[in-house]
Parts: structure tokens; sequence; C-alpha cells
């Protein structure tokens, strides 16, 4: 797994690519993502971003977006041609559900910002369907779709936000979500508030690039 690092003046993209595929690993259990315990010695190879290993998924690129002043990842994605699914994990209580009580609250967050948030039914329960507008570099306004899901897990929920085709199209949704569906989630035994996000971190062996 190679990373690739590009700077601009408030962060850096860091993006993996697989050169091979790992040998003689057995497959990992369906119905992601997972937690660290699920998956130990299935032999596949992943990405260590500390909080979260992700693997080699085909069509997808691994970005990390990286405080340029802090170091510290900011965010994590899988991009493709049509699209791209951005996620992150927090630390929650045991055998809780988190995701319902913190969606009324981006909810009513979209709608303070001047967007909107609606509830469906979706493959890991109720996500947002959200409208956001945004202003484009010359000035002008459109407006941006994405589908916000939670999934809650051992200790640690994990929330994602599909943008672009996946977001709109339900025909391009099924192939982003198993994407995500093959996120690992290490919450680790380290005490913390609930809703904290669990600590991200750039690979050792990323190559920088200026």
């Amino acid at each position: 797994m190679k990373f690739r690092r590009k700077a601009d003046p408030s962060s850096e993209t860091a993006d993996a690519t697989d050169d091979t595929a790992a040998t003689g690993a057995r497959e990992a259990p369906t119905g992601g993502p997972f937690d660290a315990s699920q998956v130990e010695g299935d032999g596949i190879e992943r990405a260590d971003l500390g909080s979260v290993l992700v693997p080699a998924i085909a069509e997808r690129e691994l970005r990390l977006q990286v405080d340029e002043k802090s170091g510290q990842v900011r965010a994590v994605m899988l991009a493709g041609s049509d699209g791209a699914c951005e996620f992150q994990p927090f630390a929650a209580p045991r055998n809780g559900d988190l995701w319902s009580e913190v969606r009324p609250q981006i909810a009513a967050d979209m709608v303070r910002r001047g967007g909107q948030a609606t509830e469906r039914e979706g493959r890991w329960g109720t996500e947002l369907v959200c409208q956001m507008p945004v202003k484009r570099p010359d000035g002008t306004t459109a407006t941006q779709p994405s589908r916000i899901v939670g999934i809650n897990g051992d200790r640690w929920m994990l929330r994602a936000s599909f943008l672009g085709r996946p977001a709109v199209d339900p025909d391009a949704a099924p192939e982003w979500e198993d994407a995500l569906a093959q996120v690992v989630v290490r919450r680790g035994e380290q005490a913390m508030p609930v809703g904290e996000p669990l600590p991200v971190k750039l690979p050792d062996d990323a190559r920088r690039v200026r």
C-alpha cells in the first residue's frame, strides 16, 4: 500500500493505491463496517490509520485530508470517478445508539446553515438525505447533495457521508455502500468522552510529495 501526499495552503491529501493483492487471505465476514476483533487474523492487508483500517478497494482511492500546521488527519475519504464517501469514527457507549442521538443534531445544523435534511430508511437504518447550498469559485451558488449514515459498533460509531452520484442515484449506491462496509474500526481500550472523534493518523510509510 503506497500513499501520496499533496500539500495546499490549508491541508494535505494522502492518497493510497494498492500494487499487489494480498495472497493467501481468507474472506472477511460480511455485514460491515467491522470491529477490529471481527477481522483479527484474516490475512487481509489494510492501511493502518489508527482507529480505522481500510483495505484496497477496486476503483476507490483512499485519501486523507491532513491539516498542514498540526499534521493531524481531518478526514478520511474513499474517492472514485463518480463520487466519494467521507467517514469518521467516534467514541460511543457500549450497547448504545449514538447515531439516534446525534442524527437530529446534524439535521438541525444543516437547516441552520440554510440547507435541508430529511430522514429515510437505508442499508444501516435511518439515514439523512441532505441538500446544502454552496458557493462556486466563480461566485455563483449551487446545491450539494449528500447522504449521511451512522453505524453503531462496539463502543464506537462510524459516521459517513456519500457525495456525488451515490448521494442521488439509487443504482450507484450499492457499490459505494459495499466499499464502506469493508472499513474496520479499532476502538482501543482508552476511556474517551462519548461523541469524541477517535484518533486517525497518517501511516508511517506514507510518501510525501511536494
